[in-house]
């Protein structure tokens, strides 16, 4: 089903509006449907129900949380969400994943993988659209962060499920960027990319229980370690590491103890707000160049042109440098 048969919205901007800001799930799982939507009328409608609500937003703690494979993201979220709905808090769970275009989106419609969250008043949990790129998926997990922030949601957590880019996505979006770890460190140490570590704000080993307890203390000390080879992502703050253990639910609270105090640190030193500004900046600018280049590659005659550049290119005939050039000159030469 095509993206304009398959929604419908029969609410007005003022119905989401009501909606939304009354805390309405339905409103809100229907405002993330229509901002995720690529009709235009839908495209337009979404980002006047998103102005509308901006003043309801920024009170919340965006925590991102990736973590390497067979980690436990979704255990370690589904235990760590109920932990904080258990203080009181209302939790939103964003996942994004651009590798799903390839797998089908499937894994993410799975709220099976939460079970306590899933059936949780006090959270919600919304998957990625499953096709796009990535800067495509990132500016709709934006948007609903946004929407769920208007809707009285004061945690939202945004897990990452693909690997590479969206991990330094991920963390362009959030104020604390969790990254969790296995217990045997070895191999997998000598894996990580340095870049992770440089983006985390703390790293959690995780199932730190039974006969992974004192591996997974090992593999602390060894990140602890390797965290001194890295230039840390604040100078105001050092990034500590733990062991938990989701199945057990154990040490969920000194992970949320530090994302408070980290919350805190950067509020003293303006940190915190330099940090969303850049963050606004820059998804502003990256929407700049998604659209420019969506226009370049549309344009009349342009087609052709970037084949025959591309050709060239790749036969050495003309340097990188040139062909962009010669693509950007005509493309300015017709919209001027």
């Amino acid at each position: 089903m095509s993206e304009r048969r398959a929604i419908r919205p029969t609410l007005d901007v003022d119905a989401y509006v009501e909606g939304v800001l009354s805390g309405s799930r339905t409103v809100l799982a229907r405002a993330i449907t229509l901002v995720e939507s690529t009709n235009p009328e839908h495209e337009r409608m979404g980002q006047e129900v998103l102005t509308r609500v901006l003043g309801r937003t920024g009170g919340a703690q965006r925590i991102g949380i990736s973590g390497v494979p067979g980690a436990g993201k979704s255990t370690f979220i589904d235990a760590f969400g109920s932990y904080l709905t258990g203080l009181g808090h209302k939790v939103a769970v964003l996942a994004i994943d651009p590798s799903s275009r390839v797998s089908g989106g499937s894994i993410l419609g799975d709220k099976t993988r939460m079970q306590n969250l899933a059936s949780d008043p006090n959270a919600y949990i919304r998957p990625s659209p499953s096709a796009g790129s990535l800067g495509g998926v990132a500016r709709k997990t934006r948007e609903a962060s946004l929407l769920c922030e208007a809707a009285g949601f004061d945690v939202v957590i945004i897990e990452t499920v693909g690997v590479g880019q969206s991990e330094t996505t991920v963390a362009e979006m959030v104020d604390f960027y969790l990254v969790l770890m296995l217990p045997n460190a070895g191999d997998e140490l000598q894996g990580i990319k340095k870049g992770i570590l440089e983006l985390a704000d703390l790293i959690a080993v995780n199932k730190a229980d039974g006969e992974n307890l004192q591996a997974a203390r090992r593999a602390a000390r060894h990140y602890e370690t390797a965290l001194r080879y890295v230039r840390p992502m604040s100078p105001t703050w050092q990034v500590p590491v733990l062991t938990c253990s989701a199945l057990e639910r154990k040490g969920l609270d000194r992970i949320w103890e530090k994302i408070r105090e980290h919350a805190s640190a950067m509020e003293q030193s303006g940190e915190r707000q330099a940090r969303r500004d850049r963050q606004l900046l820059s998804w502003t600018w990256g929407l700049v160049e998604e659209a420019l280049l969506a226009s370049l590659r549309s344009a009349p005659g342009m087609e052709e042109r970037i084949a025959r550049l591309e050709r060239e290119v790749l036969a050495r005939r003309r340097t990188p440098f040139l062909a962009a050039q010669d693509l950007l000159t005509a493309f300015l030469r017709r919209e001027g």
